[in-house]
């Protein structure tokens, strides 16, 4: 497999991505896996592939597994970052690895749409933070020469407003999912106001369209 393109495998990777490609919307799956192929590329270009705490396998989880919430496992208890990352947290340890890295991949997840602060937290946070954001056509000159190779092979398929609408979803579960000012929160007062959000209108006239 092209090197561009390939994930990393084991019982809890598959795990975690079966879990996706099971109860998750599939335009949402496929920006997941962009995210971490735009991650990984990201860390090669900051120089970081060498880095002692880079670690592909926990990127991995954290960038496939970031909107594992806004799938049928998701219950609305808590906001869609948090209860994603708790679900991907007990599939890691139910597979026996450290809580150090259980940690580093919850905190990635929980914080991946937390601006100025996720890009100052650990490496695994900041590059889960970049990849997916990348997505969204932030940095995308950066992945300009493998876009349309990943993109081909995992097609945006009207990823924001697919995203749009789970978030908003996920965030109509109960009150607990939705606190004031996070992101679910600006994104349900935004459809209400406008029907269209802020990120929807940004994203169709970057350089990814929709």
């Amino acid at each position: 497999m092209n090197d561009t393109l390939s994930l990393p495998t084991g019982t809890w990777h598959n795990e975690i991505l079966v879990a996706m490609q099971q109860t998750v919307n599939p335009s949402v799956v496929n920006h997941c896996i962009r995210s971490f192929l735009w991650a990984r590329l990201y860390a090669e270009h900051i120089g970081a592939l060498d880095d002692a705490a880079y670690d592909e396998d926990l990127l991995f989880a954290a960038c496939i597994g970031h909107d594992l919430s806004t799938g049928t496992l998701g219950k609305g208890t808590s906001r869609f970052e948090v209860e994603g990352a708790d679900l991907v947290a007990e599939i890691l340890t139910r597979h026996h690895l450290a809580a150090t890295d259980v940690d580093r991949v919850w905190e990635a997840i929980a914080l991946h749409t937390s601006d100025q602060i996720a890009e100052r937290r650990g490496l695994i946070t900041r590059l889960t933070y970049e990849g997916i954001y990348i997505d969204f056509g932030k940095n995308a000159d950066l992945v300009s020469d493998r876009a349309t190779q990943v993109h081909d092979a995992f097609p945006r398929l009207k990823m924001v407003r697919s995203l749009t609408d789970v978030i908003v979803a996920h965030a109509a579960l109960s009150e607990s999912a939705v606190p004031r000012y996070g992101i679910a929160f600006n994104l349900v007062r935004e459809r209400e106001t406008d029907g269209e959000t802020f990120m929807e209108r940004t994203v169709s006239q970057g350089p990814w369209g929709e």
